[in-house]
């Protein structure tokens, strides 16, 4: 009589480890006129420094939104592009914005980052995006350094006007990392012809009565490049007497370089020229290639906003102005005789 014996098979023993997932960053893409801001291309940028998966987001009216939504599809690195169109989006306002984000940014979100540019708005709507889901937000780095085993990542930002840089590490704890870019610090983010991201339609988040209106926007029309990313930059001070003498000592010689117009406090307070165009801690942070500051000296807060210019030249009567002490280039002379001078010179 036969007799069977059960057989057990057992399968070789394995373990399996849980790997932490990847950063994933949602940047918010801001635009004007159909243009994606060269400010969201610096953040699309750094966002690609953490090493994992990213994200777009467009915001907008819905006779806005397509056209950005097809640039944005093509630029480097971008997985996806979220787009959300609304009336109520046509102006970015905080109060407006912010209740789509944190439904995008809630429990369970698969992002790991939250990214803009440090513009006017961005700066006030991530923010508040993150205080309302009640995490903190870094604000104006100037690089990062994401740890992939621990989750954490490490960012600097300038303090002090720019006297002293912080290092800032947001751990593994906060689920979502806040923080806005400083555009001159990052590399614009470049079009792929050869690739296209994945649009995804999100439905807006509609705001009964909010509380604020958008008014009207003023905006300075020029045939100049925009100061915020020239590669040269003309600037003068208050050295310049009135508006009269601003305009026609730098005119020429920005004409001459091709070059986009700034200014210092002293001269905007002064009225010389429009607030738009100040440089400095309270204005526009700019690095371009070329920096001339004329009849400046050279305040703390002018130099946080332009001395990280790769060569920055200056001309001042006064050889104790503080700007010599940056400045690449020294002319001590006066500039109602220098500027013609080296007007005529390029004009050769």
């Amino acid at each position: 009589m036969l007799r069977l014996r059960p057989v057990l098979r057992c399968r070789p023993l394995s373990r399996h480890y849980a790997t932490a997932t990847g950063p994933h960053a949602l940047v918010l893409l801001e635009h004007r006129e159909g243009v994606i801001d060269s400010g969201s291309l610096s953040a699309l940028a750094a966002a690609q420094q953490l090493g994992g998966q990213v994200t777009g987001l467009v915001i907008g009216a819905p006779d806005q939104v397509k056209d950005v939504v097809e640039k944005a599809k093509k630029l480097k690195g971008v997985s996806t592009v979220l787009h959300s169109a609304s009336e109520q989006y046509t102006h970015a306002l905080p109060e407006t914005v912010s209740p789509l984000l944190e439904k995008l940014l809630g429990e369970n979100s698969p992002y790991t980052h939250a990214v803009s540019a440090h513009s006017s708005s961005a700066k006030s709507i991530l923010p508040r995006t993150a205080a309302r889901l009640d995490l903190p937000a870094v604000s104006d780095i100037t690089s990062l350094e994401h740890d992939a085993s621990s989750n954490a990542t490490t960012f600097t930002r300038p303090i002090y006007a720019g006297n002293a840089i912080a290092t800032v590490k947001a751990p593994s704890s906060l689920r979502v990392k806040f923080f806005t870019v400083r555009s001159t610090a990052f590399k614009a983010a470049t079009e792929d012809h050869n690739t296209q991201a994945e649009a995804q339609a999100v439905d807006p988040v509609e705001v009964p009565n909010p509380p604020t209106q958008h008014v009207r926007t003023d905006l300075t029309k020029s045939d100049r490049p925009d100061l915020g990313s020239a590669s040269r930059v003309v600037s003068g001070g208050r050295a310049l007497k009135n508006a009269e003498t601003f305009k026609s000592t730098l005119e020429p010689l920005a004409d001459a370089l091709g070059a986009a117009i700034g200014a210092s406090r002293a001269a905007v307070d002064a009225g010389y020229a429009d607030n738009s165009l100040q440089v400095g801690q309270t204005g526009k942070v700019v690095a371009p290639e070329l920096y001339m500051a004329i009849g400046i000296s050279g305040a703390i807060q002018h130099l946080a906003g332009m001395k990280d210019s790769k060569l920055i030249v200056a001309i001042n009567k006064d050889p104790e102005a503080p700007i010599f002490q940056v400045a690449d280039v020294g002319l001590v002379a006066d500039l109602y005789d220098a500027v013609p001078e080296l007007v005529q010179k390029l004009k050769q």
